[in-house]
């Protein structure tokens, strides 16, 4: 008995490390992010996979960081590696088509519970890519426009009802062009899909077409005269230090760096949001599995766990004003109705559904900048 008990031991010993395994997050982003995952994620995935743990690289801000694990991710296809070096990244939303048409990615969003949570066209379309499958969203930031009520009663629904209510009140409304932040270029992006006479919806999903960039000049027109009406303050903090300070009444930002000067005290407790028809632009962040992930059911698991209802409650809400990657309605009752009322009382989840947009496709995108240094900016 004692030799059989021995036996059994010294095979659980063995079985051990070969059942335990180093998952390898990559992630884009700020150091947040790998904060994020070092803190939080991480640590709650290694609890509920005793034996398990987490390893992240933070790759870099911005494109370039995203740009990075592009470059990883082709360096070990070309080289024909049959187990690469990543279990999962978290890519900026532009990535995510290229990584696609690419065969960089596995097709893992069906074999996941919360792959049934996501409803935002976002992690379906990638800025024209058909991503449908291969993406689950982090989190979604968007951006909306705030106001104070004490001086806008009664907010602009739409940018037709902010035209004239510009008109009305001239210099109270303040954005940054498209310099020194993306608030303001998402204001521009949202006023092209308004007023654009071409069609909203293939700037959003492409295919790229010439002739539509004709379709605009009435809409820059329209632009010019709001922008000599508006003020033009020096980037996204710099919207929100003029909505605190009341030299404005309204301006475009984004809506989880608002919550996070309210939560600091750097915005007064009573500014507002709202999400104006027929939308602005957001952006998500991509949870991605590599095609050759080395552990691609610890992967899944992983991912499954950061989207779930929980997580997305407690860590992209309550640690960072962000949006959830997955239907809010999901995320509803695991926050307390003050978390709740603070992110989605102003701009529904609704709302969110229905106006909350994408960017336009890269060549839509750096037509419209263009197009507004040349007639607007001038």
């Amino acid at each position: 008995m004692k030799t059989i008990l021995q036996a059994a031991l010294a095979l659980g010993l063995m079985a051990s490390p070969a059942t335990a395994a180093e998952l390898t997050v990559l992630t884009a982003g700020d150091q947040n992010m790998v904060d994020y995952i070092n803190d939080y994620l991480g640590p709650l995935f290694e609890k509920q996979n005793p034996g398990n743990t987490v390893r992240v690289v933070g790759t870099g801000p911005g494109d370039a960081g995203s740009q990075k694990i592009t470059e990883r991710f082709k360096a070990q296809a070309d080289a024909g590696s049959q187990k690469w070096d990543t279990d999962v990244a978290v890519v900026h939303e532009k990535f995510a088509g290229p990584m696609v048409t690419a065969g960089y990615l596995e097709a893992y969003r069906p074999k996941i519970d919360t792959g049934k949570m996501v409803t935002r066209s976002n992690a379906d379309m990638a800025l024209g890519s058909n991503v449908s499958g291969y993406v689950m969203p982090m989190f979604n930031s968007q951006t909306a426009i705030a106001y104070n009520p004490a001086m806008v009663p009664n907010p602009p629904k739409s940018y037709e009802e902010l035209v004239a209510w510009a008109k009305e009140h001239p210099k109270q409304f303040g954005y940054n062009g498209i310099k020194g932040g993306a608030s303001g270029v998402s204001f521009v992006m949202g006023w092209i899909y308004a007023f654009g006479e071409g069609d909203a919806n293939k700037l959003m999903n492409g295919p790229f077409d010439e002739a539509e960039t004709k379709k605009w000049d009435k809409a820059f027109a329209s632009l010019k005269e709001f922008t000599a009406n508006a003020t033009l303050t020096p980037g996204n903090a710099g919207t929100l230090d003029m909505l605190s300070r009341g030299e404005i009444a309204m301006g475009p930002v984004w809506v989880d760096m608002f919550y996070s000067w309210q939560a600091d005290g750097r915005l007064p407790p009573e500014l507002k949001l709202v999400l104006p028809a027929p939308g602005m632009p957001g952006q998500p962040m991509h949870y991605v599995i590599p095609a050759k992930s080395p552990n691609e059911a610890l992967a899944e698991k992983f991912v499954a766990l950061a989207t779930s209802p929980e997580v997305q409650a407690d860590g992209i809400v309550k640690k960072f004003n962000w949006y959830p990657g997955i239907d809010a309605d999901f995320v509803k009752p695991k926050l307390d109705e003050a978390t709740w009322n603070k992110l989605f009382v102003d701009i529904s989840p609704a709302d969110l559904a229905k106006y909350g947009k994408p960017f336009p496709i890269a060549p839509y995108n750096n037509a419209i900048l263009e197009a507004y240094e040349r007639q607007t900016a001038n």
